[in-house]
Protein backbone atom coordinates (compact mmCIF):
# COMPACT_ATOMS: atom_id res chain seq x y z
CA UNK A 1 0.00 0.00 0.00
CA UNK A 2 1.11 3.25 -0.84
CA UNK A 3 0.74 6.58 1.38
CA UNK A 4 1.62 10.20 -0.05
CA UNK A 5 2.95 12.42 1.89
CA UNK A 6 1.96 16.03 1.68
CA UNK A 7 4.98 17.46 2.72
CA UNK A 8 7.56 15.77 0.70
CA UNK A 9 6.97 14.85 -2.65
CA UNK A 10 8.27 11.07 -2.59
CA UNK A 11 5.56 8.62 -1.87
CA UNK A 12 6.80 5.98 1.17
CA UNK A 13 5.58 2.50 1.63
CA UNK A 14 3.57 1.31 4.83
CA UNK A 15 4.55 -2.15 4.03
CA UNK A 16 2.00 -4.11 6.80
CA UNK A 17 -0.29 -7.07 5.71
CA UNK A 18 -2.55 -6.81 8.64
CA UNK A 19 -2.23 -3.91 11.21
CA UNK A 20 -2.85 -4.83 14.74
CA UNK A 21 -5.45 -2.11 15.61
CA UNK A 22 -5.59 1.95 14.80
CA UNK A 23 -2.63 2.71 16.84
CA UNK A 24 -0.42 0.59 15.53
CA UNK A 25 -1.31 1.94 12.07
CA UNK A 26 -0.95 5.54 13.67
CA UNK A 27 2.57 5.02 15.06
CA UNK A 28 3.68 3.32 12.31
CA UNK A 29 2.83 6.64 10.25
CA UNK A 30 4.37 9.09 12.90
CA UNK A 31 7.52 6.89 12.86
CA UNK A 32 8.13 7.03 8.83
CA UNK A 33 7.31 10.20 8.73
CA UNK A 34 10.06 10.43 10.90
CA UNK A 35 7.89 12.39 13.47
CA UNK A 36 7.55 13.11 16.81
CA UNK A 37 4.21 12.23 19.18
CA UNK A 38 2.64 15.75 18.97
CA UNK A 39 0.02 17.27 17.86
CA UNK A 40 1.54 18.51 14.68
CA UNK A 41 2.37 14.82 13.89
CA UNK A 42 -1.35 13.74 14.55
CA UNK A 43 -2.30 16.66 12.33
CA UNK A 44 0.12 15.81 8.90
CA UNK A 45 -1.25 11.82 9.31
CA UNK A 46 -4.51 12.04 9.46
CA UNK A 47 -5.10 12.04 5.74
CA UNK A 48 -2.55 9.05 5.83
CA UNK A 49 -4.49 7.30 8.25
CA UNK A 50 -8.06 7.83 6.61
CA UNK A 51 -6.58 6.37 2.74
CA UNK A 52 -5.84 3.07 4.98
CA UNK A 53 -9.55 3.16 6.33
CA UNK A 54 -10.76 3.16 2.42
CA UNK A 55 -9.29 -0.66 2.08
CA UNK A 56 -11.06 -1.97 5.11
CA UNK A 57 -14.33 -2.09 3.52
CA UNK A 58 -14.51 -5.81 3.46
CA UNK A 59 -13.17 -5.65 7.18
CA UNK A 60 -15.62 -6.81 10.20
CA UNK A 61 -17.97 -4.21 11.80
CA UNK A 62 -16.01 -4.09 15.32
CA UNK A 63 -12.84 -4.00 13.69
CA UNK A 64 -13.42 -1.12 11.40
CA UNK A 65 -15.35 1.00 14.83
CA UNK A 66 -11.81 0.90 16.14
CA UNK A 67 -10.51 2.93 13.13
CA UNK A 68 -13.80 4.68 12.77
CA UNK A 69 -12.71 6.70 16.37
CA UNK A 70 -9.62 7.17 16.42
CA UNK A 71 -10.24 8.80 12.21
CA UNK A 72 -12.41 10.59 14.18
CA UNK A 73 -10.83 12.04 16.85
CA UNK A 74 -7.46 12.28 14.44
CA UNK A 75 -10.23 14.99 12.41
CA UNK A 76 -10.90 16.84 15.37
CA UNK A 77 -7.23 17.57 16.14
CA UNK A 78 -6.45 18.39 12.52
CA UNK A 79 -9.51 20.88 12.60
CA UNK A 80 -8.25 22.55 15.67
CA UNK A 81 -4.58 22.71 14.04
CA UNK A 82 -6.50 24.81 11.10
CA UNK A 83 -8.20 27.09 13.13
CA UNK A 84 -6.63 30.73 13.41
CA UNK A 85 -7.05 30.31 17.22
CA UNK A 86 -6.46 28.28 20.04
CA UNK A 87 -9.28 26.18 21.54
CA UNK A 88 -10.52 27.11 24.33
CA UNK A 89 -11.19 24.44 26.75
CA UNK A 90 -13.41 24.13 30.34
CA UNK A 91 -11.68 22.85 33.15
CA UNK A 92 -13.11 19.68 33.35
CA UNK A 93 -12.94 19.07 29.52
CA UNK A 94 -10.39 16.35 28.14
CA UNK A 95 -7.89 17.42 24.86
CA UNK A 96 -8.30 14.58 22.76
CA UNK A 97 -4.73 15.47 21.33
CA UNK A 98 -3.34 14.49 24.37
CA UNK A 99 -5.34 11.89 25.37
CA UNK A 100 -4.08 10.41 22.02
CA UNK A 101 -1.08 11.29 22.25
CA UNK A 102 -0.67 9.49 25.65
CA UNK A 103 -2.04 6.34 24.35
CA UNK A 104 0.63 6.29 22.04
CA UNK A 105 3.27 6.59 24.26
CA UNK A 106 2.27 3.37 25.98
CA UNK A 107 1.44 1.55 23.27
CA UNK A 108 5.16 2.40 21.75
CA UNK A 109 6.22 1.78 25.17
CA UNK A 110 4.58 -2.18 25.19
CA UNK A 111 5.81 -2.13 21.87
CA UNK A 112 9.06 -1.94 22.79
CA UNK A 113 8.89 -4.33 25.42
CA UNK A 114 7.34 -7.02 23.74
CA UNK A 115 10.12 -6.76 20.89
CA UNK A 116 12.52 -7.41 23.32
CA UNK A 117 10.80 -10.16 24.97
CA UNK A 118 11.18 -11.90 21.86
CA UNK A 119 14.51 -11.40 21.03
CA UNK A 120 15.34 -13.19 24.62
CA UNK A 121 12.78 -15.62 23.63
CA UNK A 122 14.57 -16.27 20.16
CA UNK A 123 17.82 -16.42 21.63
CA UNK A 124 17.08 -18.87 24.57
CA UNK A 125 17.23 -16.10 27.47
CA UNK A 126 13.96 -17.58 28.89
CA UNK A 127 15.31 -20.78 30.24
CA UNK A 128 17.95 -21.81 32.75
CA UNK A 129 20.24 -24.95 32.78
CA UNK A 130 20.81 -26.99 35.28
CA UNK A 131 24.43 -26.46 36.66
CA UNK A 132 24.50 -29.21 39.50
CA UNK A 133 23.58 -32.66 38.77
CA UNK A 134 20.41 -33.90 41.02
CA UNK A 135 20.15 -35.23 43.90
CA UNK A 136 20.60 -39.15 44.31
CA UNK A 137 17.81 -40.39 46.29
CA UNK A 138 19.42 -43.44 48.17
CA UNK A 139 17.08 -46.15 48.96
CA UNK A 140 12.97 -46.15 50.07
CA UNK A 141 11.78 -45.76 53.27
CA UNK A 142 9.75 -49.07 53.32
CA UNK A 143 6.40 -48.00 55.81
CA UNK A 144 4.26 -51.45 54.23
CA UNK A 145 4.34 -52.94 57.81
CA UNK A 146 4.15 -50.02 59.93
CA UNK A 147 0.79 -48.75 60.89
CA UNK A 148 -0.79 -45.65 62.36
CA UNK A 149 0.10 -47.03 66.45
CA UNK A 150 3.27 -47.32 65.73
CA UNK A 151 3.77 -44.13 64.14
CA UNK A 152 2.32 -42.38 66.99
CA UNK A 153 4.07 -44.52 69.30
CA UNK A 154 7.33 -43.58 67.99
CA UNK A 155 5.91 -39.69 68.21
CA UNK A 156 5.25 -40.16 71.87
CA UNK A 157 8.84 -41.23 72.65
CA UNK A 158 10.38 -38.60 70.69
CA UNK A 159 8.79 -35.92 71.78
CA UNK A 160 8.42 -37.00 75.80
CA UNK A 161 12.03 -37.51 75.73
CA UNK A 162 13.86 -36.13 78.75
CA UNK A 163 16.40 -33.49 77.51
CA UNK A 164 19.73 -34.40 80.17
CA UNK A 165 21.85 -31.58 78.89
CA UNK A 166 22.93 -29.63 81.37
CA UNK A 167 21.59 -25.99 81.39
CA UNK A 168 23.35 -23.02 79.62
CA UNK A 169 23.82 -21.35 83.05
CA UNK A 170 25.72 -24.50 84.46
CA UNK A 171 27.80 -24.75 81.56
CA UNK A 172 28.52 -20.73 80.99
CA UNK A 173 28.59 -18.77 84.00
CA UNK A 174 29.20 -14.59 83.50
CA UNK A 175 31.39 -13.53 85.93
CA UNK A 176 29.55 -11.85 88.97
CA UNK A 177 30.82 -8.01 89.11
CA UNK A 178 28.90 -5.26 91.20
CA UNK A 179 29.42 -1.52 91.51
CA UNK A 180 29.70 -2.08 94.92
CA UNK A 181 33.04 -3.69 94.67
CA UNK A 182 34.49 -1.58 92.29
CA UNK A 183 33.62 1.73 94.22
CA UNK A 184 35.86 -0.12 97.20
CA UNK A 185 38.26 -0.91 94.47
CA UNK A 186 38.65 2.61 93.33
CA UNK A 187 38.63 3.94 97.33
CA UNK A 188 41.50 1.35 98.00
CA UNK A 189 43.24 2.76 94.96
CA UNK A 190 42.80 6.54 96.09
CA UNK A 191 44.06 5.31 99.89
CA UNK A 192 47.51 4.04 98.17
CA UNK A 193 47.67 7.57 96.55
CA UNK A 194 45.66 10.98 96.49
CA UNK A 195 45.38 10.56 92.67
CA UNK A 196 44.63 8.15 90.51
CA UNK A 197 43.43 7.78 86.48
CA UNK A 198 40.67 5.41 84.78
CA UNK A 199 42.72 3.78 83.09
CA UNK A 200 45.16 2.75 86.10
CA UNK A 201 42.14 1.25 87.71
CA UNK A 202 40.80 -1.18 84.63
CA UNK A 203 44.48 -2.51 83.89
CA UNK A 204 44.60 -5.29 85.28
CA UNK A 205 40.93 -6.20 84.36
CA UNK A 206 40.20 -4.98 80.60
CA UNK A 207 37.25 -7.11 79.88
CA UNK A 208 34.34 -4.95 79.12
CA UNK A 209 31.76 -5.93 81.82
CA UNK A 210 34.96 -4.95 84.47
CA UNK A 211 35.41 -1.78 82.33
CA UNK A 212 31.65 -0.69 82.45
CA UNK A 213 30.72 -1.78 85.37
CA UNK A 214 34.23 0.26 87.06
CA UNK A 215 32.67 3.96 84.87
CA UNK A 216 29.61 3.34 86.56
CA UNK A 217 31.15 3.31 90.04
CA UNK A 218 33.05 6.34 89.37
CA UNK A 219 30.16 8.21 87.87
CA UNK A 220 28.14 7.28 91.03
CA UNK A 221 31.03 8.51 93.60
CA UNK A 222 31.16 11.57 91.42
CA UNK A 223 27.43 12.40 91.47
CA UNK A 224 27.75 12.22 95.28
CA UNK A 225 30.93 14.30 95.05
CA UNK A 226 33.01 11.96 96.79
CA UNK A 227 36.19 12.29 94.41
CA UNK A 228 36.70 14.93 91.34
CA UNK A 229 37.05 13.64 87.51
CA UNK A 230 39.27 15.25 85.44
CA UNK A 231 39.35 14.89 81.56
CA UNK A 232 41.73 17.67 79.88
CA UNK A 233 41.55 16.45 76.39
CA UNK A 234 38.92 14.32 74.43
CA UNK A 235 39.07 10.76 75.25
CA UNK A 236 41.98 11.49 77.04
CA UNK A 237 42.63 9.89 80.36
CA UNK A 238 40.45 10.31 83.47
CA UNK A 239 41.83 11.59 86.78
CA UNK A 240 40.84 10.90 89.88
CA UNK A 241 41.21 12.78 92.68
CA UNK A 242 39.76 12.54 96.41
CA UNK A 243 37.29 15.59 97.64
CA UNK A 244 37.87 17.09 100.73
CA UNK A 245 34.60 14.85 102.03
CA UNK A 246 36.22 11.91 101.48
CA UNK A 247 35.98 8.51 103.31
CA UNK A 248 37.51 5.42 102.43
CA UNK A 249 34.93 3.61 105.21
CA UNK A 250 32.02 4.88 102.93
CA UNK A 251 29.10 3.08 102.85
CA UNK A 252 25.82 4.45 101.03
CA UNK A 253 22.74 3.32 99.20
CA UNK A 254 23.07 3.07 95.32
CA UNK A 255 20.89 5.03 93.12
CA UNK A 256 20.52 2.20 90.44
CA UNK A 257 20.53 -2.14 91.10
CA UNK A 258 23.80 -3.14 90.91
Amino acid sequence: MVLLNRDSPHPYTVDTPVYQGPLDLLLQLIERAELDITKLALAQVTDQFIAYMRTLQEARAERVSEFLLVAARLMQIKSEALLPRPVIRQPDEEDPAEALIQQLVVYKRFKELAKTLLQRQEAHLRTYLRQAPPPKVEGRLDLSDTSVNDIYNAAVRVFTREDLRAPLRTVVTAPRITIREKIRAIADALKAKAVTTFKELIQKTPGRLDIVVTFLAMLELVRRYRIAATQESLFGDIELRRDQEWDENIEFELGFTE
